[in-house]
C-alpha cells in the first residue's frame, strides 16, 4: 500500500484552500516509511500540511530530488519547527554543491556539513532501499537519445565553479500491487530515463503511475518522443506537474495519455 499527499505544488484545486508555489513537495507512506519528499520553495508545504493534518515532526525520511530552491528552499522552515536529528536524509551526494545561474543563487540554502550535524545524512550516488517496496534511484544514466543531459547553471565542486548538468537529479520507485510508482521532483535527467532506469532496476515494467515536474516546456521533438515513449508503456496514470507547460499537458491529452490534474492536497492511493 502507498498513500502520497501533495504539499507543494505550482497549482491548487478549486474550493481547496491550501497555498500553491512553483515548487515540490510530497508526503508518501509506504510500509513502515514516513517519507517527505522534497520541501518546496518556503514554508508553504508546512503550512498546507498542517491544515491537512499531516504530522512532519514524524518523517522517518527526508529525500531530496536534486538541489534547487525550489526543493530544498523550505529545509530551515522544516528545522526551525522540528527535531529531525532522527530522520533519514537521503540524496544524491551533488545535491548540497551551490549553485548559481548567473547572478542567482539557486541551491540548497543549508550546506553539506550543516546537512550532517541535523539529519542521520545518507549521500547516495547509486540505488538505496528506504524499504522493500521503495527505493531511492541514485544518479541516473542517460538510457534514451531524445533525452541527452542539459545544463542549467553553475554548480562549484572541486574548488571552482563549473557548468552544471545536474546529475544530483534523482527519484523514488515505489512498487505496489497494480505496477510501479515513480514520484520524480524536476526529471533533469529525463523522465522517460528515470522511468526506464526504474524498470531496469526492479525488473517490473507495468507502470501504476508517474507523478512529477517533467521540465517539458516547449513543443518539439523531446516532447513528441516523451509522449511516444509512455504511448509504448503500460502505464496507468500520469501526472505531470511543477514544470510541465499547458501545451505540452495538451499534446499528452491529445495524444491519449492517461494524464491527470495535480493540486496541493490532492491524494493517490
Amino acid at each position: 500500500f502507498m498513500k502520497l499527499t501533495v504539499l507543494a505544488d505550482n497549482n491548487t484545486f478549486i474550493d481547496q484552500y491550501y497555498l500553491g508555489e512553483p515548487a515540490v513537495s510530497y508526503y508518501i507512506e509506504i510500509d513502515d516509511c514516513r517519507i517527505l519528499f522534497d520541501t518546496g520553495y518556503s514554508d508553504a508545504f508546512l503550512r498546507n500540511a498542517l491544515s491537512l493534518g499531516i504530522d512532519l515532526g514524524a518523517i522517518t525520511h527526508l529525500v531530496l530530488s536534486h538541489g534547487h530552491n525550489d526543493h530544498t528552499g523550505g529545509l530551515h522552515a522544516l528545522l526551525d519547527s522540528f527535531d529531525l536529528s532522527h530522520v533519514t536524509l537521503i540524496a544524491h551526494p551533488g545535491c548540497f554543491e551551490p549553485k548559481r545561474d548567473g547572478d542567482l543563487v539557486i541551491g540548497s540554502p543549508l550546506t553539506e556539513n550543516e546537512i550532517r550535524s541535523r539529519f542521520l545524512y545518507q549521500p547516495a550516488r547509486t540505488p538505496m532501499e528506504l524499504s522493500s517496496h521503495c527505493q531511492f534511484l541514485g544518479e541516473i544514466p542517460t538510457l534514451l537519445p531524445f533525452e541527452p543531459r542539459y545544463a542549467i547553471g553553475k554548480a562549484f565542486r572541486l574548488g571552482q565553479w563549473a557548468t552544471d548538468f545536474l546529475f544530483d537529479d534523482s527519484a523514488l520507485v515505489c512498487k505496489t500491487e497494480n505496477g510501479l510508482f515513480v514520484i520524480s521532483g524536476c526529471s533533469h535527467s529525463g523522465i522517460c530515463n528515470i522511468t526506464e532506469y526504474a524498470m531496469q532496476l526492479t525488473g517490473i515494467h507495468q507502470l501504476a503511475g508517474v507523478i512529477g515536474g517533467f521540465h517539458l516546456f516547449e513543443t518539439g521533438h523531446r516532447l513528441a518522443e516523451t509522449i511516444r515513449y509512455f504511448s509504448g508503456c503500460d502505464l496507468t496514470a500520469l501526472y505531470p506537474c511543477h514544470c510541465v507547460s499547458l501545451k505540452a499537458k495538451c499534446e499528452m491529452y491529445k495524444a491519449a495519455l492517461p494524464i491527470h490534474e495535480v493540486g496541493v492536497g490532492m491524494t493517490i492511493n
